[in-house]
Protein backbone atom coordinates (compact mmCIF):
# COMPACT_ATOMS: atom_id res chain seq x y z
CA UNK A 1 0.00 0.00 0.00
CA UNK A 2 1.44 3.50 -0.73
CA UNK A 3 1.82 5.94 1.84
CA UNK A 4 -1.01 9.00 1.73
CA UNK A 5 1.97 11.05 2.83
CA UNK A 6 4.87 10.15 0.37
CA UNK A 7 7.83 10.49 3.30
CA UNK A 8 8.80 7.02 2.96
CA UNK A 9 12.94 8.31 2.97
CA UNK A 10 13.27 6.23 -0.24
CA UNK A 11 10.46 7.26 -2.10
CA UNK A 12 11.65 9.22 -5.54
CA UNK A 13 8.22 11.57 -5.03
CA UNK A 14 9.01 12.45 -1.53
CA UNK A 15 8.93 16.12 -0.96
CA UNK A 16 12.17 17.21 -0.46
CA UNK A 17 13.45 15.01 -4.03
CA UNK A 18 9.97 16.82 -5.63
CA UNK A 19 11.47 20.50 -4.84
CA UNK A 20 14.76 19.31 -5.77
CA UNK A 21 13.47 17.74 -9.34
CA UNK A 22 11.49 20.68 -10.09
CA UNK A 23 14.23 23.10 -9.03
CA UNK A 24 15.86 20.86 -11.47
CA UNK A 25 13.46 21.50 -13.96
CA UNK A 26 13.32 25.40 -13.52
CA UNK A 27 16.58 25.62 -14.18
CA UNK A 28 17.47 23.43 -17.21
CA UNK A 29 13.98 25.26 -19.00
CA UNK A 30 16.14 28.59 -18.24
CA UNK A 31 19.39 27.21 -19.77
CA UNK A 32 17.52 25.90 -22.69
CA UNK A 33 15.45 29.31 -23.41
CA UNK A 34 18.91 31.28 -22.77
CA UNK A 35 20.30 29.18 -25.73
CA UNK A 36 16.89 29.43 -27.79
CA UNK A 37 15.77 33.08 -27.32
CA UNK A 38 17.85 35.49 -28.93
CA UNK A 39 20.99 37.74 -26.68
CA UNK A 40 19.01 41.06 -26.57
CA UNK A 41 22.57 42.78 -25.95
CA UNK A 42 24.54 40.74 -28.74
CA UNK A 43 23.91 43.56 -31.18
CA UNK A 44 24.46 46.28 -29.02
CA UNK A 45 27.77 44.62 -28.12
CA UNK A 46 29.37 44.92 -31.43
CA UNK A 47 32.57 45.72 -31.45
CA UNK A 48 33.70 45.32 -34.98
CA UNK A 49 31.55 45.99 -38.07
CA UNK A 50 32.26 46.40 -41.85
CA UNK A 51 31.16 49.77 -44.16
CA UNK A 52 30.98 49.76 -47.47
CA UNK A 53 32.38 52.95 -49.66
CA UNK A 54 33.28 54.16 -52.51
CA UNK A 55 36.89 53.94 -54.00
CA UNK A 56 38.83 57.59 -53.96
CA UNK A 57 38.93 60.80 -52.01
CA UNK A 58 36.66 59.02 -49.51
CA UNK A 59 38.71 56.39 -48.34
CA UNK A 60 41.21 59.28 -46.81
CA UNK A 61 37.76 60.85 -44.92
CA UNK A 62 36.84 57.06 -43.53
CA UNK A 63 40.50 56.72 -42.30
CA UNK A 64 39.83 59.24 -39.68
CA UNK A 65 35.79 57.56 -38.96
CA UNK A 66 37.65 54.53 -38.31
CA UNK A 67 40.26 56.16 -35.79
CA UNK A 68 37.47 58.49 -34.19
CA UNK A 69 35.69 54.70 -33.83
CA UNK A 70 38.91 53.14 -32.08
CA UNK A 71 38.30 55.87 -29.47
CA UNK A 72 35.23 54.72 -29.13
CA UNK A 73 35.34 51.46 -28.69
CA UNK A 74 33.88 50.12 -32.20
CA UNK A 75 36.71 48.58 -34.63
CA UNK A 76 35.80 49.73 -38.04
CA UNK A 77 37.02 47.18 -41.47
CA UNK A 78 36.06 49.98 -44.65
CA UNK A 79 35.42 47.71 -47.74
CA UNK A 80 36.06 49.39 -50.85
CA UNK A 81 33.61 49.27 -53.87
CA UNK A 82 33.89 50.78 -57.47
CA UNK A 83 30.35 51.67 -58.41
CA UNK A 84 26.74 52.62 -56.95
CA UNK A 85 25.34 49.12 -57.44
CA UNK A 86 27.60 47.16 -55.44
CA UNK A 87 27.55 48.38 -51.53
CA UNK A 88 23.39 48.29 -51.16
CA UNK A 89 23.62 44.20 -52.46
CA UNK A 90 26.47 43.56 -50.22
CA UNK A 91 24.70 45.24 -47.09
CA UNK A 92 21.59 43.47 -47.95
CA UNK A 93 23.47 39.92 -48.06
CA UNK A 94 24.61 40.98 -44.53
CA UNK A 95 28.20 40.78 -46.34
CA UNK A 96 28.93 44.19 -44.46
CA UNK A 97 27.23 45.90 -41.79
CA UNK A 98 26.90 49.44 -43.00
CA UNK A 99 27.61 51.42 -46.18
CA UNK A 100 27.93 55.39 -46.78
CA UNK A 101 28.02 56.10 -50.39
CA UNK A 102 24.30 57.15 -51.34
CA UNK A 103 21.31 60.12 -51.44
CA UNK A 104 17.68 59.25 -50.45
CA UNK A 105 16.37 59.41 -54.25
CA UNK A 106 18.76 56.86 -55.14
CA UNK A 107 18.22 54.41 -52.48
CA UNK A 108 14.05 54.76 -52.47
CA UNK A 109 14.61 53.44 -56.25
CA UNK A 110 17.13 50.61 -54.99
CA UNK A 111 14.37 49.72 -52.62
CA UNK A 112 11.81 49.93 -55.26
CA UNK A 113 13.46 48.03 -58.02
CA UNK A 114 15.27 45.81 -55.97
CA UNK A 115 13.21 44.64 -52.53
CA UNK A 116 16.36 45.96 -50.09
CA UNK A 117 15.44 46.49 -46.67
CA UNK A 118 18.00 49.09 -45.99
CA UNK A 119 17.80 52.68 -43.63
CA UNK A 120 18.83 55.54 -43.64
CA UNK A 121 21.11 56.60 -39.64
CA UNK A 122 22.61 59.83 -40.17
CA UNK A 123 23.87 62.13 -43.09
CA UNK A 124 27.43 62.67 -44.16
CA UNK A 125 28.11 64.95 -46.78
CA UNK A 126 26.44 66.57 -50.13
CA UNK A 127 28.15 66.93 -53.53
CA UNK A 128 26.10 69.54 -55.40
CA UNK A 129 25.84 67.82 -59.25
CA UNK A 130 27.50 70.28 -62.15
CA UNK A 131 27.29 71.00 -65.59
CA UNK A 132 31.16 70.27 -67.01
CA UNK A 133 32.38 71.31 -70.44
CA UNK A 134 36.17 71.92 -71.36
CA UNK A 135 34.48 73.33 -74.63
CA UNK A 136 32.46 76.03 -73.25
CA UNK A 137 32.49 78.74 -70.40
CA UNK A 138 28.93 79.13 -70.13
CA UNK A 139 25.78 77.49 -70.65
CA UNK A 140 24.14 80.28 -73.60
CA UNK A 141 27.26 79.13 -75.43
CA UNK A 142 26.27 75.41 -76.06
CA UNK A 143 25.59 75.40 -79.65
CA UNK A 144 22.04 74.00 -81.09
CA UNK A 145 22.35 70.14 -80.73
CA UNK A 146 25.12 69.74 -78.54
CA UNK A 147 25.56 66.66 -76.98
CA UNK A 148 25.05 66.65 -73.40
CA UNK A 149 26.02 63.39 -71.38
CA UNK A 150 24.07 62.51 -68.21
CA UNK A 151 24.59 59.49 -65.50
CA UNK A 152 22.21 56.89 -66.72
CA UNK A 153 20.75 55.60 -63.01
CA UNK A 154 17.36 56.67 -62.50
CA UNK A 155 17.89 58.83 -59.23
CA UNK A 156 20.90 60.62 -60.50
CA UNK A 157 19.41 61.41 -64.57
CA UNK A 158 17.05 62.97 -62.84
CA UNK A 159 18.60 65.43 -61.26
CA UNK A 160 21.17 65.88 -64.24
CA UNK A 161 18.15 66.71 -66.43
CA UNK A 162 16.75 69.21 -63.36
CA UNK A 163 19.99 71.34 -63.50
CA UNK A 164 19.44 71.41 -67.40
CA UNK A 165 16.20 72.99 -66.76
CA UNK A 166 17.07 75.12 -64.46
CA UNK A 167 19.77 76.49 -67.09
CA UNK A 168 16.85 76.56 -69.44
CA UNK A 169 18.65 74.29 -71.75
CA UNK A 170 15.39 71.69 -71.61
CA UNK A 171 12.01 71.79 -70.36
CA UNK A 172 10.83 69.20 -68.07
CA UNK A 173 6.68 68.19 -67.84
CA UNK A 174 4.97 69.65 -64.97
CA UNK A 175 4.62 67.31 -62.47
CA UNK A 176 7.49 65.23 -63.29
CA UNK A 177 9.28 64.07 -60.15
CA UNK A 178 12.98 63.02 -59.03
CA UNK A 179 12.91 60.30 -60.76
CA UNK A 180 12.67 62.17 -64.52
CA UNK A 181 13.92 60.34 -67.69
CA UNK A 182 14.64 61.90 -70.96
CA UNK A 183 11.22 60.75 -71.98
CA UNK A 184 9.95 63.49 -69.90
CA UNK A 185 11.70 66.40 -71.91
CA UNK A 186 8.71 68.28 -72.98
CA UNK A 187 10.26 71.15 -74.46
CA UNK A 188 14.09 71.26 -76.19
CA UNK A 189 14.37 74.48 -78.21
CA UNK A 190 18.10 73.78 -78.49
CA UNK A 191 17.47 70.25 -80.15
CA UNK A 192 20.15 69.07 -77.52
CA UNK A 193 21.31 65.30 -77.77
CA UNK A 194 21.20 63.58 -73.82
CA UNK A 195 23.49 60.70 -73.67
CA UNK A 196 22.85 58.15 -71.16
CA UNK A 197 26.06 57.19 -69.48
CA UNK A 198 27.42 55.47 -66.24
CA UNK A 199 27.94 57.88 -63.27
CA UNK A 200 31.44 56.45 -63.25
CA UNK A 201 32.12 57.18 -67.11
CA UNK A 202 29.91 60.17 -67.77
CA UNK A 203 32.74 62.55 -66.33
CA UNK A 204 35.84 60.70 -68.39
CA UNK A 205 33.25 61.48 -71.17
CA UNK A 206 33.66 65.21 -71.46
CA UNK A 207 36.43 65.42 -73.64
CA UNK A 208 34.08 63.98 -76.43
CA UNK A 209 31.12 65.80 -75.40
CA UNK A 210 29.75 69.54 -75.58
CA UNK A 211 29.21 69.59 -71.95
CA UNK A 212 27.96 66.59 -69.34
CA UNK A 213 26.13 67.19 -66.14
CA UNK A 214 28.81 64.75 -63.36
CA UNK A 215 28.19 64.04 -60.01
CA UNK A 216 30.89 65.79 -58.10
CA UNK A 217 32.74 63.33 -56.53
CA UNK A 218 33.27 61.53 -60.17
CA UNK A 219 34.53 64.95 -61.56
CA UNK A 220 37.59 64.71 -58.98
CA UNK A 221 38.06 61.25 -60.37
CA UNK A 222 38.12 62.39 -63.82
CA UNK A 223 40.19 65.00 -62.88
CA UNK A 224 37.13 67.80 -63.70
CA UNK A 225 37.86 71.35 -62.10
CA UNK A 226 35.71 73.93 -61.08
CA UNK A 227 37.14 75.89 -63.81
CA UNK A 228 35.31 73.35 -65.68
CA UNK A 229 31.79 73.58 -64.12
CA UNK A 230 29.40 75.70 -65.79
CA UNK A 231 26.83 75.07 -63.79
CA UNK A 232 25.57 73.44 -60.71
CA UNK A 233 22.49 72.37 -58.34
CA UNK A 234 20.66 74.32 -55.96
CA UNK A 235 22.78 73.38 -52.27
CA UNK A 236 19.94 74.91 -50.27
CA UNK A 237 17.25 72.69 -49.72
CA UNK A 238 18.60 70.04 -51.39
CA UNK A 239 17.61 66.32 -51.48
CA UNK A 240 20.72 64.39 -52.24
CA UNK A 241 22.47 64.84 -48.95
CA UNK A 242 24.56 61.44 -48.73
CA UNK A 243 24.25 59.10 -45.57
CA UNK A 244 25.38 56.05 -43.69
CA UNK A 245 23.16 53.36 -44.13
CA UNK A 246 22.04 49.78 -42.54
CA UNK A 247 19.52 46.92 -42.58
CA UNK A 248 16.32 47.54 -41.31
CA UNK A 249 16.23 46.18 -37.94
CA UNK A 250 19.60 47.95 -36.91
CA UNK A 251 18.65 51.74 -36.83
CA UNK A 252 18.74 51.74 -33.09
CA UNK A 253 21.73 49.65 -31.98
CA UNK A 254 24.34 50.87 -29.70
CA UNK A 255 26.82 50.53 -32.60
CA UNK A 256 25.04 51.89 -35.06
CA UNK A 257 24.97 55.20 -32.92
CA UNK A 258 28.66 55.06 -32.62
CA UNK A 259 28.78 55.00 -36.17
CA UNK A 260 27.39 58.07 -36.72
CA UNK A 261 28.47 59.58 -34.25
CA UNK A 262 32.25 58.27 -34.89
CA UNK A 263 31.56 60.13 -38.46
CA UNK A 264 29.66 63.56 -37.22
CA UNK A 265 32.28 65.52 -35.76
CA UNK A 266 34.83 68.27 -35.88
CA UNK A 267 37.95 65.81 -36.52
CA UNK A 268 36.17 64.45 -39.76
CA UNK A 269 34.68 67.62 -40.93
CA UNK A 270 38.38 68.96 -41.02
CA UNK A 271 39.60 65.64 -43.32
CA UNK A 272 36.19 66.02 -45.68
CA UNK A 273 37.17 69.66 -46.13
CA UNK A 274 40.77 69.15 -47.23
CA UNK A 275 40.07 66.18 -49.21
CA UNK A 276 36.95 67.77 -51.42
CA UNK A 277 38.57 71.42 -51.10
CA UNK A 278 35.16 73.12 -51.20
CA UNK A 279 33.15 70.79 -53.94
CA UNK A 280 31.69 68.86 -50.96
CA UNK A 281 29.81 70.06 -47.78
CA UNK A 282 29.24 68.29 -44.78
CA UNK A 283 25.79 67.90 -44.30
CA UNK A 284 24.60 67.11 -40.56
Amino acid sequence: MSDPNNTLPFSPWSPLTRRSGLALLFASAVAIGSLMAPHASLAEDKKAIKVGIISGEDEDVWRVVVAQAAEKGLSIETVVFNDYTQPNEALERGEIDANAFQHQPYLDNQIKTQGYHIVRVGYTGVWPIGLYSKKYTKVADLPEGAVIGVPNDPSNEGRALRVLQNEGVIKLRDGTGILATTADIAENAKKVEIKELDAGIVGRSVEDLDAAVVNTDWALKSGLTPENRIAQEPIADNPYRNFIAVKVGNENEAWVKTLVASYQNEAVKAEFDKVYKGTGLSAY
